[in-house]
């Protein structure tokens, strides 16, 4: 079905109506498809653009309407409406509801901070996640890595952007901290950008102007700053950063899309102090490409990369090829994420099991060796 035969001649809002208010925000010919099962119920189509307790703020042709969450399986935190998410809202009703969300594109998920086995979806059909990484603080490559891995899990394209660029001293210095981070983040563009003198900002712009992009990082990190220079006004709150730590509070306090001047639409988010990956082999995997590259060519398929003979991944280490600091985030993340699939998977939790047993069984033959010698 085509865009135009999406709407009937009954429907509120015609087929150009709706595509100039909702192009800004990212509806094209896809999305039009994805919603016509949806028409001839008298639904309307928006993006929701704010979600708060229950409820969401959608655009629409008709204008931003406030709509109740409630008929979206509100128990099953991945399947609740999210900021970036497209419905099918009610044309009127006190109140009025979301009846449901079109199937996603991409979803920017991480594990929630309790103990439950669940996942926190934060954005959804986005194509670019910027992760804001301050230069007034000394860079967590670590993090950067974690951020990135559910980046690229998500489906969307990573971009690094390293604020407060300003406050470097020199040119050769930012130049190595930009290699640092490029050395971190293969794949991936690294911007370095001062919101205060605009440095940098021509070429992000460029980015974000391809679609919708999702603004990532700690509090302090520059996020609204950054967000009300790609916007071209102060619409986010901005406070000043400690002088001691370079550290801020939490200025962004909900997920908000805006639409950007020229074209892209952008969703701020709140300072994110817990990371936690969630589900994200494949992202970690493309983080630590190189990694993976090198324990393809090991001389046995299990390999560990901790004493093996033959260890493409430990001869690299030896040669000064890869930093050790990556081989050992590297092992973090993908225990950390074992962890968190092994919840839900019963089959991983039972191989996770016999992995210890079978590590623990070699020690304790390798104690027992070692005291022979000694005996």
């Amino acid at each position: 079905m085509t865009s135009s035969a999406a709407f009937s001649a009954s429907s509120p809002s015609s087929p150009s109506s709706v595509f100039s208010a909702l192009a800004p925000y990212g509806w094209d010919d896809a999305w039009a498809d994805e919603f016509a099962p949806h028409e001839p119920k008298g639904l309307l189509p928006g993006r929701v653009i704010r979600v708060d307790r229950g409820q969401c703020d959608v655009v629409t042709a008709d204008g931003i309407v406030r709509a109740d969450t409630a008929f979206v399986t509100p128990n099953d935190p991945m399947r609740v409406v999210c900021t970036g998410d497209w419905v099918a809202v009610e044309p009127a009703g006190n109140p009025r509801y979301v009846r449901t969300y079109l199937p996603r594109r991409t979803a920017f998920v991480r594990s929630t901070s309790s103990n439950r086995s669940e996942g926190q979806i934060l954005a959804a059909n986005v194509d670019h996640a910027i992760v804001a990484v301050s230069l007034a603080v000394e860079l967590d490559l670590g993090r950067i890595e974690r951020f990135l891995a559910l980046a690229w899990e998500s489906g969307a394209q990573p971009v690094v952007v390293l604020t407060k660029a300003d406050l470097v001293p020199d040119a050769a210095t930012l130049g190595h901290l930009v290699e640092d981070v490029e050395t971190t983040a293969p794949g991936v563009p690294v911007l370095p950008v001062s919101s205060l003198d605009g440095a940098g900002l021509e070429v992000l712009v460029a980015v974000v102007s391809g679609g919708t992009s999702v603004l990532l990082g700690q509090s302090g990190a520059g996020k609204s700053t950054l967000a009300n220079a790609l916007l071209g006004e102060d619409v986010m709150d901005v406070q000043a950063t400690r002088d001691a730590d370079g550290k801020g509070r939490h200025t962004t306090t909900t997920r908000n899309l805006l639409a950007l001047p020229g074209s892209g639409a952008l969703i701020d988010t709140p300072g994110l102090r817990g990371v936690g990956l969630w589900d994200a082999e494949s992202g970690v995997g493309q983080v630590f490409a190189e990694i993976e590259e090198l324990a393809a060519r090991c001389r046995f398929h299990d390999c560990a990369h901790e004493s093996e003979p033959g260890c493409a991944v430990l001869a690299a280490i030896e040669d000064g090829v890869l930093p050790e600091r990556r081989l050992d985030s590297y092992r973090k993340l993908i225990r950390e994420n074992q962890r968190i699939v092994a919840k839900t998977d019963a089959r991983l939790r039972a191989e996770i099991k016999r992995d210890w047993k079978r590590k623990g069984a070699q020690g304790k033959a390798a104690m027992e060796a070692k005291r022979g010698r000694w005996a």
